[in-house]
């Protein structure tokens, strides 16, 4: 039995971008300033960029979770099936949170790439 949820690797590669590999690539943000670049230009853009993969390393680790206890549940050693339950939920949830935040982005990008110079 597989679990109804897919890992979140199944969408790392979007439209031939490696979605993932763009979040690392935001640290590239940094040396917009140029060289002579302050700390202080620095650490908004490092702040933004960690706290992006630790939202989307939270919710790679709650799929897998989910993922082990449906396991754990289709083989009978889970106790209370409730913990798969609220498990699936919330890795769910977070999928789709995630992938809302994506789709707006890409609207604010094209809705910027509309704009007249």
């Amino acid at each position: 039995m597989t679990s109804p949820i897919s890992a979140l690797s199944g969408i790392s590669s979007i439209g031939g971008v490696d979605a993932l590999q763009g979040v690392n690539g935001l640290s590239g943000l940094d040396n917009l300033a140029g060289a002579s670049g302050t700390d202080a230009t620095q650490g908004p853009n490092a702040d933004f960029t960690s706290m992006l993969s630790k939202g989307l390393e939270s919710v790679q680790a709650s799929q897998h979770k989910a993922d082990d206890l449906a396991v754990k549940v289709a083989d009978g050693s889970l106790q209370d099936p409730a913990q798969y339950t609220m498990a699936a939920t919330e890795a769910s949830l977070g999928l789709q949170l995630t992938l809302a935040i994506r789709n707006k982005a890409v609207e604010a990008f094209q809705e910027i790439m509309r704009m007249q110079a």
